[in-house]
């Protein structure tokens, strides 16, 4: 399902992310989280999911969040001022077969209490790679989102690596999945950072929220 927007929504969008964007904190722990009333948009996702290369293909930056090679590099949760209007949100990611236990649990811990507590946050971007599927991981997160009573959207990442016929087949598969789930936002976006499908329309859907 996808969500209606009309030409007005995607201009809002547009403009709204054509703004100065930059970096202002990261944080590693609840008492280190910046405090700001803006409103914030979350985006989470497994390690080397494309977080990174989606947030900057949003905002038109190449370099606004650095793009790490090395799974699992991520510790803070790192915020970015979009015009002085929007926090975007960068989450640690998840899943990364080699960080300890120790490190999981602790980003369960943190990123739990920032889902719980966080006032301002409006949504969670829950970014799953389209060619994959939501794994076990990505299951988990969900699940934070539902305790936490955040709701969540599932951006489908790297939808350019699929034929039209594989990318409804993931798209369906998704909604499937954000039903499951009472934090779940029923319209599932698909995407690319590499050819720009889908930008302009979760730029619309997320300037919605401001």
């Amino acid at each position: 399902m996808t969500q209606e927007l009309g030409p007005a929504d995607i201009e809002k969008g547009r403009k709204l992310f054509a703004g100065e964007a930059e970096f202002k904190a990261g944080a590693s722990s609840l008492e280190s989280l910046p405090k700001s009333r803006l409103p914030e948009i979350a985006f989470a996702g497994r390690s080397n999911v494309g977080k990174s290369s989606l947030i900057n293909a949003l905002t038109g930056r190449t370099r606004l969040v650095r793009v790490s090679h090395t799974p699992g590099r991520t510790r803070e949760i790192n915020f970015f001022s979009l015009g002085g209007r929007l926090m975007l949100v960068d989450l640690p990611g998840y899943g990364y077969a080699r960080a300890a236990k120790t490190q999981k649990r602790g980003w369960n811990a943190f990123v739990q209490a920032y889902l719980g507590t966080r006032a301002n946050l409006k949504r969670v971007c829950l970014l799953i790679d389209a060619r994959q599927g939501a794994g076990r991981f990505d299951e988990g997160a969900m699940k934070l989102c539902d305790e936490a009573a955040m709701s969540f959207t599932i951006v489908l990442t790297k939808a350019d690596e699929l034929r039209a016929e594989a990318q409804a087949r993931a798209l369906a598969k998704a909604e499937a999945e954000a039903r499951r789930h009472t934090a779940g936002h029923p319209h599932v976006m698909l995407t690319s950072a590499r050819t720009g499908a889908g930008l302009a329309e979760l730029r619309a859907a997320l300037a919605l929220l401001v």
